[in-house]
Protein backbone atom coordinates (compact mmCIF):
# COMPACT_ATOMS: atom_id res chain seq x y z
CA UNK A 1 0.00 0.00 0.00
CA UNK A 2 2.89 2.23 0.99
CA UNK A 3 4.57 1.91 -2.97
CA UNK A 4 1.11 2.97 -4.69
CA UNK A 5 0.96 5.83 -2.34
CA UNK A 6 4.32 6.73 -3.04
CA UNK A 7 3.55 5.90 -7.02
CA UNK A 8 0.65 8.18 -6.60
CA UNK A 9 2.35 10.93 -5.09
CA UNK A 10 4.80 11.19 -7.88
CA UNK A 11 2.43 10.58 -10.30
CA UNK A 12 0.68 13.79 -9.52
CA UNK A 13 3.84 15.34 -8.71
CA UNK A 14 5.32 15.22 -12.37
CA UNK A 15 1.30 16.21 -13.76
CA UNK A 16 1.83 19.06 -12.00
CA UNK A 17 5.38 19.92 -13.34
CA UNK A 18 4.32 19.09 -16.81
CA UNK A 19 1.03 21.61 -16.41
CA UNK A 20 3.35 24.15 -15.79
CA UNK A 21 5.98 23.77 -17.84
CA UNK A 22 4.47 25.49 -20.88
CA UNK A 23 3.63 28.69 -19.35
CA UNK A 24 3.42 32.13 -21.29
CA UNK A 25 1.61 35.05 -20.79
CA UNK A 26 1.01 38.46 -22.75
CA UNK A 27 3.37 40.99 -21.11
CA UNK A 28 3.63 44.80 -22.02
CA UNK A 29 6.57 46.37 -23.98
CA UNK A 30 8.06 47.98 -20.70
CA UNK A 31 8.01 44.50 -18.85
CA UNK A 32 10.88 43.03 -21.57
CA UNK A 33 14.65 42.99 -20.14
CA UNK A 34 16.34 46.29 -20.71
CA UNK A 35 18.85 45.13 -23.27
CA UNK A 36 15.79 43.48 -25.14
CA UNK A 37 13.82 46.94 -24.99
CA UNK A 38 17.18 48.59 -26.45
CA UNK A 39 17.61 46.77 -29.06
CA UNK A 40 14.48 46.87 -30.62
CA UNK A 41 14.36 50.38 -30.21
CA UNK A 42 17.82 50.57 -31.95
CA UNK A 43 17.24 48.13 -35.11
CA UNK A 44 13.20 48.41 -35.11
CA UNK A 45 12.08 51.88 -33.90
CA UNK A 46 10.24 51.88 -36.78
CA UNK A 47 7.85 48.81 -36.49
CA UNK A 48 4.71 48.33 -34.35
CA UNK A 49 4.88 45.58 -31.80
CA UNK A 50 1.60 43.48 -32.10
CA UNK A 51 2.41 41.38 -28.67
CA UNK A 52 5.01 40.38 -26.56
CA UNK A 53 4.82 37.93 -24.80
CA UNK A 54 6.92 35.58 -21.74
CA UNK A 55 8.07 32.00 -22.29
CA UNK A 56 8.59 29.58 -19.10
CA UNK A 57 9.72 26.13 -19.54
CA UNK A 58 10.89 24.75 -16.66
CA UNK A 59 13.88 26.47 -15.78
CA UNK A 60 14.01 28.13 -18.48
CA UNK A 61 12.48 32.25 -19.47
CA UNK A 62 12.33 33.70 -22.89
CA UNK A 63 10.54 36.60 -24.50
CA UNK A 64 8.66 36.86 -27.49
CA UNK A 65 8.03 40.23 -29.90
CA UNK A 66 5.92 40.14 -32.83
CA UNK A 67 5.34 43.12 -34.64
CA UNK A 68 2.17 43.94 -36.87
CA UNK A 69 4.92 42.98 -40.54
CA UNK A 70 5.46 39.61 -39.02
CA UNK A 71 8.43 39.82 -37.53
CA UNK A 72 9.62 37.82 -34.39
CA UNK A 73 11.79 38.35 -32.42
CA UNK A 74 12.86 35.60 -29.78
CA UNK A 75 15.11 36.87 -26.33
CA UNK A 76 16.93 35.14 -23.73
CA UNK A 77 15.75 35.57 -20.42
CA UNK A 78 18.79 38.10 -19.72
CA UNK A 79 17.39 40.42 -23.21
CA UNK A 80 20.15 39.06 -25.67
CA UNK A 81 18.19 38.15 -28.84
CA UNK A 82 18.00 33.82 -29.62
CA UNK A 83 16.57 34.66 -33.09
CA UNK A 84 15.15 37.03 -35.22
CA UNK A 85 12.75 36.44 -38.38
CA UNK A 86 12.27 38.91 -40.58
CA UNK A 87 9.36 36.78 -43.07
CA UNK A 88 9.52 39.35 -45.89
CA UNK A 89 11.81 41.51 -45.19
CA UNK A 90 15.86 41.38 -44.55
CA UNK A 91 17.67 41.88 -41.34
CA UNK A 92 18.61 45.48 -40.64
CA UNK A 93 22.04 46.36 -40.79
CA UNK A 94 24.29 45.48 -37.84
CA UNK A 95 22.63 42.79 -36.24
CA UNK A 96 24.44 39.80 -38.25
CA UNK A 97 28.39 39.15 -37.28
CA UNK A 98 30.36 40.83 -39.85
CA UNK A 99 32.17 37.81 -40.78
CA UNK A 100 28.88 36.40 -41.96
CA UNK A 101 27.89 39.11 -43.60
CA UNK A 102 31.13 39.12 -45.45
CA UNK A 103 31.00 35.44 -46.56
CA UNK A 104 27.65 35.38 -47.80
CA UNK A 105 28.35 38.63 -50.04
CA UNK A 106 31.37 37.55 -51.33
CA UNK A 107 30.16 33.80 -52.00
CA UNK A 108 26.13 34.80 -52.96
CA UNK A 109 26.12 38.25 -54.80
CA UNK A 110 22.78 39.58 -54.77
CA UNK A 111 21.29 37.32 -51.61
CA UNK A 112 20.68 38.93 -48.30
CA UNK A 113 19.69 37.09 -44.50
CA UNK A 114 16.66 37.36 -43.75
CA UNK A 115 16.76 35.43 -40.62
CA UNK A 116 19.29 34.45 -37.68
CA UNK A 117 19.17 32.32 -34.77
CA UNK A 118 22.04 31.63 -32.34
CA UNK A 119 22.61 29.12 -29.42
CA UNK A 120 25.88 27.70 -27.73
CA UNK A 121 27.01 25.98 -30.26
CA UNK A 122 26.58 27.77 -33.67
CA UNK A 123 24.40 30.69 -35.72
CA UNK A 124 22.07 30.03 -38.30
CA UNK A 125 21.21 31.96 -41.12
CA UNK A 126 18.51 31.92 -43.47
CA UNK A 127 18.95 33.69 -46.64
CA UNK A 128 16.54 34.93 -49.45
CA UNK A 129 17.53 32.87 -51.86
CA UNK A 130 16.33 29.89 -49.52
CA UNK A 131 19.35 28.39 -48.16
CA UNK A 132 20.31 28.06 -44.90
CA UNK A 133 23.74 28.24 -43.51
CA UNK A 134 25.09 27.42 -40.11
CA UNK A 135 28.63 28.86 -38.78
CA UNK A 136 30.51 27.85 -35.62
CA UNK A 137 30.58 30.28 -32.94
CA UNK A 138 34.18 31.07 -34.83
CA UNK A 139 32.10 32.23 -37.68
CA UNK A 140 32.98 29.18 -39.75
CA UNK A 141 30.64 27.70 -42.06
CA UNK A 142 29.79 23.82 -40.80
CA UNK A 143 26.60 23.39 -42.85
CA UNK A 144 24.69 24.67 -45.85
CA UNK A 145 21.06 22.73 -46.04
CA UNK A 146 18.35 24.05 -49.02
Amino acid sequence: MKKILIVAAALLLFSAASARADHDRPIQFNQLPAPAQEFINTYFADQKVSFAKEERDFMEVRYEVMFTNSIKIEFYKDGQWKEIDCKYSVLPAGIVPEQIVTYVNSNFQGVQIHSIDRDRRDIEVSLTNGLELTFDLSYNLIDMDD
